[in-house]
């Protein structure tokens, strides 16, 4: 989320919002329209777009959503009429087009907190409080691993990549009970997850091997060797629908199959499905 809010405020800060168009139940853009843009920020996963009206237009991508920018004379007339768009803003040069968001709100910006007030210490915050993160994951002793990592309320801007790709480096099971680990491995896996997510704001894109052209050690990468022990890559689900969630690990590296994991052969993941996802 840190770099769709950089991309987001580089386009738009300082900037009048010539034209604002929100397409989600019956919330009313016209806040936005003529304000002028002070700042995008992320919190966890969610992004923060303030205007000077004291308005915050709040959005979360869930799994599906994005948000693109262009010039705001390349926008087409085809993108403005499809239904997959949720939020458009436009100033004279830049526009921001938020596709298939998963949430969209309005919040005076001093009631922010009722949007994210919920999440758990940021893991992108320099300020993160690294012991709170570790109190929270600790607090539900027969909470699985993975879950507890994927719950913003413990620790926020994690999502099946950096679960993935944190516990196969530290060696833990995703489906481990949090009161099986000790205080210091859950640390070394908020450190290790922090690690990889500024890795990724350099780097520009998701990587956790150090190496942008194979960017990822088991994630999407079902079905294929493990790059530490030639062993098959499997895939799982972790939480509870509607939460249930999709990692990739390795049961040789990483301590087993998963409970429910019942061994059989998985085929490689078709190309479409791969494209690393927060």
């Amino acid at each position: 989320m840190l770099l769709a809010a950089r991309r987001l405020h580089r386009a738009l800060a300082g900037e009048v919002l010539r034209h604002a168009e929100i397409r989600w139940g019956d919330l009313d853009a016209t806040p936005l329209q003529g304000a002028t843009t002070l700042e995008v920020v992320s919190v966890g996963k969610h992004l923060l777009h303030r205007v000077d009206r004291g308005v915050t237009l709040h959005t979360h991508l869930r799994m599906e959503g994005r948000w693109r920018t262009s010039p705001t004379a390349r926008v087409t007339a085809a993108q403005r009429r499809s239904p997959k768009l949720r939020v458009l803003l436009a100033t004279g040069q830049h526009a921001a087009l938020g596709w298939q968001l998963g949430m969209v709100d309005l919040v005076p910006t001093a009631h922010e907190h009722r949007v994210v007030g919920h999440l758990g210490p940021d893991l992108l915050s320099p300020g993160l409080d690294e012991d709170l993160a570790v109190a929270n994951l600790a607090a539900q002793p027969d909470r699985l691993l993975a879950e507890a990592l994927l719950d913003q309320r413990n620790v926020a801007g994690l999502g099946t990549i950096f679960a993935s790709e944190p516990l196969f480096l530290e060696g833990l099971n995703p489906w481990t009970a949090v009161g099986e680990l000790s205080q210091e491995q859950l640390r070394g896996v908020v450190r290790r997850a922090r690690r990889l997510l500024r890795q990724s704001v350099a780097s520009g894109r998701p990587v956790s091997t150090g190496d942008s052209r194979e960017p990822a050690y088991v994630f999407a990468r079902r079905g294929l060797p493990c790059r530490r022990c030639g062993g098959m890559v499997r895939m799982a689900t972790v939480g509870e629908p509607p939460q249930q969630r999709v990692l990739c690990y390795c049961p040789t590296c990483q301590g087993g199959l998963a409970a429910h994991d019942d061994g059989r052969p998985q085929g490689r993941l078709r190309p479409t499905t791969t494209k690393l996802r927060g």
